[in-house]
């Protein structure tokens, strides 16, 4: 299926590994243009050698300096801006909420949610100019489902699909289309790290802690980042053009968080 989208100028946050590297590379195939950023400096260098077409910056995205920044080497190496994919996030603390650290709870919402605002902001200006312009904010199936001893995390992902809903309104007269994809159990270090954390917290094992969360599931096997990857850059073509103001999970039919 040919997605139409050669030459498109895309900018994913958090694009140095995992999921967001899989969404960059997944647009280059498809013969995008791709710019990323990642607070990890070794892995941006990385790419050098493994993926020579990226163009990359060092960003913090909760930090507004560093995301202009990030934005004026963005716009110089792409020469506009077609695309926007919130991909940049972090897991946060695990506990009890009168257990848990309030700047941990004040980092974790800078980064999963602020930090979509941060990039939005000044990405709407350039995307105003495009045929065909598109944000893409990652959320979870923890943004539509409880998710207990998870709070910050589960509070920041469901107030970005606040967030996508009230862009996809209020950019609609601008045709620039706003969703959210919302990944449940993603196969990675990420996902382990947190599996391990809460079975350390119940007392269990990883292997119990990881039965428990894919009992509350119907197909039972983990999401890869290429199929969030996929979707992605279907909804960022011209065959998504009537696509807007959705939550899209990619989970498995997930009906718990546990």
């Amino acid at each position: 299926m040919d997605l139409n989208i050669r030459g498109l100028n895309v900018l994913v946050t958090a694009g140095a590994n995992g999921i967001g590297l899989e969404i960059a590379r997944a647009f280059v195939r498809e013969g995008a243009r791709v710019h990323v950023c990642d607070v990890d400096k070794e892995a941006l260098d990385a790419l050098a050698k493994t993926d020579p077409a990226l163009t990359r910056s060092v960003c913090d995205v909760a930090d507004r300096a560093a995301v202009a920044r990030l934005f004026d080497e963005a716009i110089a190496a792409l020469g506009g801006l077609d695309v926007l994919v919130n991909n940049a996030g972090i897991a946060g603390p695990t506990g009890k909420v009168d257990e848990i650290n309030p700047e941990d709870w004040d980092r974790c919402v800078a980064v999963c949610l602020t930090g979509q605002f941060n990039c939005a902001r000044l990405a709407v200006p350039y995307l105003r100019r495009s045929s065909n312009a598109s944000i893409i904010n990652i959320a979870s199936v923890a943004g539509r489902l409880g998710f207990a001893l998870r709070s910050p995390y589960a509070a920041a992902k469901w107030g970005v699909i606040g967030f996508t809903k009230s862009l996809s309104i209020e950019l609609g007269e601008d045709r620039i289309r706003v969703n959210a994809i919302l990944p449940g159990l993603v196969a990675g270090d990420r996902q382990r790290r947190v599996l391990e954390a809460k079975a350390q917290q119940r007392g269990l094992s990883f292997r119990e802690m990881e039965e428990r969360a894919f009992s509350f599931t119907s197909i039972k096997e983990y999401v890869t980042p290429q199929q969030i990857a996929d979707q992605i850059v279907f909804l960022a073509s011209p065959r998504g053009r009537t696509i807007s103001g959705q939550a899209i999970s990619i989970c498995g039919d997930t009906q718990m968080l546990s």
